[in-house]
C-alpha cells in the first residue's frame, strides 16, 4: 500500500499536490496516474462525467480511500494536524432528523472537542445564511437548507481545505444561487480553499479560480481561469459595404492580427470592443451592415477535454 499523505516544502502557492495516484478496484483502473495542483485559496473546479474519478481522488486526498500507488501532499502548514485542516461534503449528508440545526452543530462539535461551541455555532450558521435561532427539525428542512447546513457543519474546526462533491445537485436555481454565494463567501472572508466537483458547468464558470478536468481516471487538463477565455475564445462578426477594405483599416488603426474573413463575414478574435471597432470603421466613412459579439463556447470546450464529442 502506498503513503497516502507526505509533507514536503511545496511551492508555497501550493496547498495540495497529487503525484500519480493510481486506484485499482476489481481489477478496473478507477483512477490513472491523477496529477494535480491545487493552489491555496483557490476555488478549484474539479470537472468529469460520472464515474470518471472525482469521488475517488477527493476519498484519497481525505485519506477515506487508499490509492494502490501514488501519494498526497500536503503544505507544512498542515504537519501535526493534517486531518483537522481538511473538511468535505462527499455524496449524502448526515443529520440527526429530529433534531435542529443547533442541536446537529454542537453534537458534531462535542465530538471534535471543539472549545466555544455556541458561539462558533452561530457564527457559522449566520455565514451559510441560516438563523441560528431557528428551531425547525432538519428532517423538515428544504434540499438547499440541507445543503447550506452540511457547509456549515464542515467548517467547525476551521479548516483550510473543503472538498464538495456535487454540492448544487438536485437544488432550484435559488438554491444553486445561495449556495454559490456561500462557497464564494468562504472563500473570500475565511481564506478557505476550495475544490467542488459540478456537473453544472454554467455555475462553476462564475466562481471557479482554477480547473481540473479528469477524464477516464486520467486528468486531461488542468489551468487557472485566467487562461480560460484564452482557450475558448470568442469573436465580434460584422459585416461591412468593403470588408476587405475594413479589414485593412483595422489592422492598421487597431493593430489587430487575429482577424479573418469568412463566408461574406469579417471574424475578430483579438481583445477589442464592438465600440473600437465600430468607431474606427464610421470614422473611414465605412458602412457597417451588422455587428455582435459571440461568446465561447464554453461548455463544448470541457466536453471536449471530458472526452466526449
Amino acid at each position: 500500500m502506498s503513503e497516502t499523505l507526505e509533507n514536503e516544502n511545496l511551492d508555497g502557492n501550493i496547498l495540495v499536490r497529487t503525484k500519480d495516484l493510481t486506484k485499482v478496484y476489481k481489477g478496473r483502473n478507477v483512477l490513472d496516474g491523477v496529477s494535480m495542483n491545487i493552489p491555496k485559496g483557490s476555488i478549484y473546479g474539479f470537472i468529469g462525467k460520472n464515474g470518471a474519478g472525482k469521488t475517488t481522488t477527493m476519498r484519497i486526498i481525505l485519506g477515506l480511500a487508499y490509492p494502490t500507488k501514488g501519494s498526497v501532499e500536503l503544505s507544512n502548514e498542515y504537519k501535526g494536524q493534517s486531518r483537522m485542516k481538511l473538511s468535505a461534503v462527499i455524496e449524502n449528508p448526515s443529520f440527526f432528523p429530529n433534531m435542529n440545526a443547533e442541536s446537529n452543530m454542537l453534537t458534531l462539535c462535542y465530538s471534535l472537542g471543539v472549545k466555544k461551541a455556541k458561539d462558533e455555532i452561530k457564527n457559522l450558521l449566520e455565514l451559510v445564511g441560516l438563523n441560528p435561532k431557528d428551531d425547525k427539525k432538519v428532517k423538515n428542512y428544504s434540499l438547499g437548507m440541507k445543503q447550506r447546513l452540511s457547509l456549515a457543519m464542515s467548517l467547525i474546526g476551521e479548516p483550510s481545505l473543503l472538498l464538495l462533491d456535487e454540492p448544487m445537485n438536485g437544488l432550484d436555481p435559488e438554491g444553486i444561487r445561495e449556495i454559490r454565494e456561500t462557497i464564494v463567501n468562504l472563500n473570500k472572508e475565511r481564506g478557505v480553499t476550495v475544490v467542488m466537483s459540478s456537473h453544472i458547468l454554467s455555475e462553476l464558470e462564475k466562481i471557479a479560480t482554477h480547473y481540473g478536468v479528469i477524464s477516464n481516471g486520467k486528468i486531461s487538463a488542468e489551468f487557472p481561469a485566467s487562461d480560460l477565455r484564452k482557450k475558448v475564445q470568442g469573436c465580434i462578426r460584422l459585416t461591412t459595404n468593403d470588408n476587405p477594405r475594413a479589414i485593412e483599416l483595422l489592422k492598421e488603426e487597431l493593430s489587430i492580427a487575429k482577424i479573418e474573413s469568412r463566408d461574406g463575414e469579417i471574424l475578430i478574435f483579438d481583445d477589442v470592443t464592438i465600440s473600437d471597432v465600430t468607431q474606427t470603421l464610421v470614422s473611414k466613412d465605412l458602412i457597417i451592415d451588422s455587428i455582435n459579439s459571440e461568446k465561447g463556447n464554453y461548455e463544448e470546450y470541457f466536453i471536449k477535454l471530458m472526452g466526449g464529442k
